[in-house]
Formats: structure tokens, C-alpha cells, sequence
């Protein structure tokens, strides 16, 4: 089996001196689908939304003209990012991501698959693992997967946090079918297209979507790789879900509430408790005054699928460390974190680390600057995170035996 070969470019870059805009474009580049200078020029143009959205589209056009397709894909991904959700161009630039993603990496031989949720669907993409001989085969709607023999170095399991699509983590599903493993990555409830085509609105109980993908997969003993907010529920997912046999979480946030003081959670809790009209007026009324809000709670109401901001809000506060259950994580767990992660404090980290009392192992990884990995997800050095996983599962495979 042969695919796309990429590239992780190191270095965490000031492409914009405003970090909102910033840490999107190293995102792209440091995933290994965007061009250096496409990032570059972009940031010197963008001052709002309003340009993003232009500087992203011109980028996808001229990338499509010059046959780039893959940096097409991702520009255009880029570019329904910072649009909001009642823009008509986000359903266009989603579906011209989609399109052009699917054209980019058609040689590759992608398995795509609709993992039965209820009366809905999952949507999933499988790389085999190369050099184990294996024949992909496509599960229509409602089917079982077929599956011939176990991966050479065994099955990992992947999806995203907030606002991820699987098909942005395709150059991590490179790296492990590279080196043996076969990979899984799911789009649950909330995420990508189980949101757009299904309706599905984020539910905490993670183990939920995984254990029907690892029973669509007829998968046991996996690895679950949880990214960004991915990483409190594949957290959640392995207090429950016992065919889980290894966990790593790259971006830890083990209690949302606790991220402000206690004095603060107290009196915001008290608003959304007793002061939900006054609070959903005074949260609508920033969003109209501060375009960022306005995407953060817009895109909060619409994964929840609520009605009102306070609604969303409601989610949120769900992903707790109650609803956790760090205590019932009883795997082999691998945390990644950065150093000066600009949207976790640190200090979940630390008390993400504590409350794994009966994990089989924790191993702990902090990023720093001096790595170009001390950012959200270790963007700035992606591929330094990825051999840090991968030397773990190597690790982890020589002390419990095979996989």
C-alpha cells in the first residue's frame, strides 16, 4: 500500500501579531498542508473575519488553478473556519473542502465508512496499515464492515475535539498506517458531518460514539487518540469503554469550570443558574459588539444545538471532572501538553495528571518553546508529537507484550 507522503514543518511562526488569527495559520502549515508563504502573505492582509474569509478564498482559487489541490483543500477549510454559521459560503466552503480534500488524495485509496449511530450515522475514514497486505473494502449504510487480519502494530482510534473534521488529521493517519498501524479517525456527535448532514448535537458520553465504532469496526485492545477537547472525552470514553487498551490525549482540559478561579466559577455559575435571561441578553449583546465572541458562542450554539447562549453554556459546564471519571481510566495513558498553551491552563495538566489514581501507567509530556512544540496540540512541531507517540506505543508494546 502506498499514500501521500507529508511533511511536518517545525517552527511556531508570527504570520499575525493577533494570536486568533496566528495559531489558525501555523495550524494549517504545521499540519503539513499549507504553504509557507501562503501564510505569510495571508497575515499581512487580515485584520478581521471579513479578510480572512477573502485572503482564504483567493489562496483555495489560485492553489486550484496551479493543481495544488491538497493546499486547496485546506485553504478552503481554513476559510469556512472563521465564517460564521448563518453565512450561506460556510455550507459551500465545507462542501468545497470536502470535494476538493477527496480529489487531492484520491490515488491514496481513502476508505470511507458510515458507522450506525441509533437511526443516524458516524462518518469514518480507515487507513490500512501499510506493508500488511491488506484489501480495504467500503461499508455502505447500515453494513458491517468487513475485516480481514489485525494490523501489523495494531489499531489506533482517533478523533478531534470542538471544531475538528477527520479529514484534518489525515497526515497523522499517514504517519501511524506508516509505520503498522491501521487507523480509525470518527467525526461524533457535535463534530464535522455527524453535525452538518446528522444533526447530532455534542454529548459528553464519549464512550457512546466510540463503542460504535469499535463495534462497527469489530475492533478490541485499540489505542484512542483524542486531540484538543478530544482529549477530556477520549478520557471519558476509556472510563467506560473497557475495549480500550491505551489512551493519549494531546491537549488536556480536565475540568472547563476550573479553568477560572473558584470565585469566579461561583459567580458565573450563579448567572447562568439564576440570571439566564439577563445573561443570554448581555452575551448577544457582546456578540454583536465583538466579532470573536460572536464566533465562539455562535459555533458553541450550534454544536449543542441550543436555542440560547446559557443553553450552550450548559454543555460546557458537562465536561467536568465529575462527568470525567479520571478514577475509572485504568489504561496505559500518554498526555501531551504544551507549555504555554494559549487556550488550556496549564494547570490542567497537573490535575489531569493527579486524578489518574488507577491508570495501568500515565506518562506525562510537557512541549516547550525552546521545541517550537509549546503551543495547543504541539502546533509548531507536529512531528516531534508524533514520535513522541509513536516511541510510547513502542514502549508500551515492549512491556505488555503485543498488541
Amino acid at each position: 500500500m502506498t499514500g501521500t507522503n507529508f511533511t511536518f514543518p517545525v517552527g511556531y511562526h508570527e504570520f499575525h501579531k493577533d494570536q486568533i488569527y496566528n495559531f489558525q495559520l501555523n495550524r494549517w502549515h504545521s499540519l503539513g498542508y499549507a504553504r509557507f508563504e501562503d501564510m505569510e502573505v495571508a497575515g499581512g492582509n487580515i485584520s478581521n473575519f471579513r479578510d480572512w474569509k477573502r485572503e482564504m478564498v483567493r489562496l483555495a482559487e489560485t492553489a486550484v488553478s496551479e493543481g495544488r489541490l491538497m493546499n486547496a483543500a485546506f485553504y478552503w477549510r481554513a476559510a469556512e473556519f472563521y465564517t460564521f454559521q448563518d453565512d450561506p459560503d460556510k455550507a459551500l466552503f465545507y462542501d468545497k473542502f470536502s470535494e476538493t480534500f477527496n480529489m487531492a488524495f484520491q490515488a491514496d485509496g481513502i476508505e470511507r465508512h458510515e458507522v450506525p449511530y441509533g437511526d443516524k450515522f458516524l462518518p469514518a475514514i480507515r487507513v490500512a496499515a501499510q506493508g500488511s497486505g491488506k484489501k480495504g473494502t467500503i461499508a455502505k449504510k447500515g453494513t458491517m464492515v468487513k475485516r480481514g487480519t489485525i494490523a501489523e502494530s495494531g489499531t489506533i482510534v482517533m478523533h478531534g475535539g470542538f471544531d475538528s473534521f477527520t479529514e484534518e488529521f489525515y497526515s497523522w493517519m499517514r504517519f501511524f498506517s506508516e509505520r503498522g498501524y491501521e487507523v480509525i479517525a470518527f467525526e461524533g456527535p457535535g463534530q464535522g458531518a455527524a453535525r452538518k448532514r446528522d444533526g447530532l448535537a455534542l454529548d459528553y458520553r464519549w464512550e457512546k460514539p466510540v463503542g460504535a465504532v469499535l463495534d462497527h469496526f469489530r475492533l478490541d485492545d485499540v489505542t484512542l487518540l483524542g486531540i484538543s477537547m478530544g482529549g477530556w472525552l477520549c478520557f471519558r470514553a476509556a472510563a467506560f469503554e473497557p475495549r480500550i487498551a491505551r489512551v493519549i490525549a494531546s491537549g488536556i482540559a480536565y475540568d472547563y469550570m476550573q479553568f477560572i478561579n473558584v470565585v469566579l466559577q461561583k459567580i458565573m455559575m450563579f448567572f447562568f443558574r439564576y440570571l439566564r435571561g439577563f445573561s443570554n441578553w448581555s452575551t448577544y449583546r457582546k456578540m454583536k459588539a465583538d466579532e470573536m465572541h460572536a464566533w465562539i458562542v455562535g459555533n458553541l450554539m450550534y454544536i449543542t444545538r441550543a436555542k440560547t447562549p446559557m443553553d450552550a453554556f450548559d454543555v460546557v459546564t458537562e465536561l467536568n471532572a465529575r462527568n470525567l471519571h479520571s478514577e475509572l481510566v485504568k489504561q496505559d495513558v500518554l498526555m501531551l501538553t504544551g507549555r504555554n498553551d494559549h487556550f488550556i491552563p496549564f494547570k490542567m495538566h497537573d490535575m489531569q495528571l493527579k486524578a489518574l489514581t488507577n491508570a495501568r501507567s500515565v506518562t506525562a509530556r510537557v512541549f516547550t518553546r525552546e521545541e517550537d512544540a509549546h503551543n495547543h496540540c504541539q502546533i509548531g512541531n507536529i512531528g516531534l508529537a508524533l514520535d513522541v507517540m509513536a516511541e510510547w506505543l513502542e514502549e508500551v508494546k515492549s512491556t505488555q507484550g503485543e498488541f
